[in-house]
Parts: C-alpha cells; sequence; structure tokens
C-alpha cells in the first residue's frame, strides 16, 4: 500500500518513518521540536506532540498511533490515548498525546522515535436495534466482565 505523506515546515529534515526491521508491523513516528529546544515532561505530566506529518490514509483504513515498548519499559512514557486513532478523512498534522508514568522527568529532544504509526483495515457496519436483550441470543460467557473469566 502507498500512502500518501506531507512534511510541514517543522517537520522537514526528519527522517520519513520506517520500519525498523523487514517484518516490523509499525514504523516510528519522531517529535518535529525545534531544532536545540528540549521539552520536559514531568512525571504524570502529559504533552501533545507534532510529528510534522499529515497523511492521506485512504477510505477503508484507519492509522494506530501506539506506544514504543522501550520507552515505555525504561522511561514510563507511553501514549495516552493507545492506540490513537487517525481516521483516513482526516488531513492534519499527526499529533502523539504522550504521558509520563516513570518516576523521573523525561527530556524530549527533535528527531526522537516517540510512538509507532500501524495502519490497519477498518470494518463498517450499522447497528440492528433488538426489542430485548433476549433477542441478542446466549454465550457462555454471557454477562460475565472484569475478571469473570479469571484473575
Amino acid at each position: 500500500m502507498r500512502i500518501p505523506v506531507h512534511q510541514l515546515p517543522h517537520g522537514l529534515g526528519l527522517d520519513l518513518p520506517s520500519a525498523a526491521t523487514a517484518h516490523a508491523a509499525g514504523m516510528d513516528l519522531r517529535a518535529a521540536l525545534p531544532e536545540g529546544e528540549v521539552w520536559a515532561l514531568d512525571p504524570g505530566a502529559r504533552r501533545l506532540v507534532p510529528t510534522g506529518l499529515v497523511l492521506a490514509i485512504p477510505p477503508g483504513f484507519e492509522a494506530q498511533v501506539r506506544p514504543r515498548s522501550g520507552l515505555a519499559l525504561k522511561h514510563g512514557l507511553t501514549v495516552l490515548n493507545a492506540p490513537g486513532t487517525i481516521d483516513a478523512d482526516y488531513r492534519g498534522e499527526v499529533q502523539v498525546l504522550l504521558v509520563n508514568h516513570g518516576d523521573q522527568p523525561f527530556e524530549l529532544r527533535r528527531g526522537e522515535r516517540i510512538a509507532q504509526l500501524l495502519v490497519a483495515p477498518v470494518a463498517s457496519w450499522t447497528w440492528i436495534p433488538e426489542p430485548s436483550v433476549e433477542a441478542l441470543g446466549d454465550t457462555e460467557r454471557g454477562s460475565g466482565g472484569y475478571g469473570s473469566t479469571g484473575r
């Protein structure tokens, strides 16, 4: 699949997202911060980080913004609304909502890999109103939730 991408002025000079390995599912997004500027993300703080990218996702697909596992493990940094969804009809800048769940401030710099971007198909559906819960049918699980299948 080929996806049109535009780099905004503040994203120029940064590498486009690319797969780190031949079988990687996602491509890394980079922080498009001003050159030489450092953004400190204190423990418990969140910040919307620009990527400098505008995408044209094809109809029937979405782009998902997901955390990078290394940042989460080593620094407690993650994507707050994971996975963030970029709809096929969105034409604004891709931005990443980061939160620091760690116990130390995290310093963010231009070009730092901050999240992963995946493209996935989206199913389309319509609702069929039913007159009662019973009309939906029963399953072995039923209405059990939140720990009902084990610890």
